[in-house]
């Protein structure tokens, strides 16, 4: 039996080794949904280049907004395909005014070098200077959005990065952190069961969410979590929620899957955008007043 232990043990450490690569999915080829579903909004967007801290090339899209805009939402994505299949989440928002500037992880869509956990969240912050800096953006009225594993990104990156204009942060089905995560999904392997815990300290843990999320505070906090969700169970937005400082609020979206709030075809999309438009308008607006429009 303990010989037994001893070689599945090893097996999982070595299928492990580079455990940061298993949370990415990345896609190299664009999805041709997004320009035909872009230009049928009434929409349009640049595509531009920057670099990360460490000289890695990033790309992203610039969605201007389609009126004077309130803002800009910076949008951290998930963790599968790339940008161009994340960006129909929060591209509508540009008829909302609001700019809406996409982009990706290294290694992800055309952006360079390869994924890791702390090269996506440099290229996070990256992210962060290359918006605070475009000459269409107000730096005093940013909001970053992560949705899923760009949540955890987002807390890392905003947390890390010291720009004081990004005024909230809006995270959507989001993990408390890598490690328990990957508890999460080492505990639905028949072969892994069993070590779940001992195996998941391979992971890990510094970026995680629950350990830097107290750093965003003061500035609100949105968490929106689906309390079927079967990827990232709504415990986990519940445990972040509770490690987070004030202000900060929790949307429970009743019998809703994984980031279900603004998805194109959701029946949550309907009552979610403008609940979302009114929180950004609100925590963007100068204090004498409402929202400048």
């Amino acid at each position: 039996m303990r010989s037994w232990l001893a070689v599945l043990v090893l097996f999982c450490a070595g299928a492990l080794a580079g455990c940061g690569s298993m949370y990415f999915y990345p896609s190299k080829e664009a999805d041709p949904r997004l320009e035909p579903a872009v230009r049928g909004a009434g929409l349009r967007f640049e595509v531009v280049h920057f670099r990360s801290g460490d000289g890695t090339d990033l790309t992203g899209l610039f969605f201007p907004s389609t009126a004077t805009a309130n803002g800009t939402v910076i949008h951290f994505h998930g963790n599968g395909g790339n940008m161009t299949s994340h960006a129909l989440f929060v591209a509508w928002l540009a008829k909302e005014r609001y700019n809406v500037f996409v982009f990706d992880y290294r290694g992800y869509g055309s952006s360079a070098g390869r994924p890791s956990v702390r090269g996506a969240v440099e290229d996070g912050v990256a992210a962060l200077r290359f918006v605070f800096a475009h000459p269409g953006v107000d730096p005093d009225r940013v909001v970053v959005f992560g949705q899923s594993f760009g949540g955890a990104l987002a807390v890392a990156a905003v947390a890390k990065s010291g720009f004081t204009g990004v005024k909230a942060l809006v995270l959507e089905s989001t993990f408390e952190s890598f490690r328990s995560i990957a508890r999460d999904r080492l505990g639905t392997l028949w072969l892994t069961w069993p070590l779940q815990y001992p195996l998941s300290f391979l992971f890990p843990d510094a970026l995680s969410p629950r350990l830097l999320i107290k750093d965003i505070s003061p500035r609100p906090i949105l968490f929106i979590h689906g309390d079927g969700d079967p990827i990232v169970p709504i415990k986990h937005g519940l445990a972040l929620y509770e490690a987070a400082g004030e202000p900060k609020e929790f949307w429970t979206l009743k019998g809703a899957g994984h980031t279900a709030a603004f998805a194109r075809q959701s029946a949550y999309s309907t009552d979610y955008r403008p609940r979302l438009v009114k929180f950004l308008d609100e925590v963007l607006a100068p204090a004498a007043g409402g929202p400048r429009r």
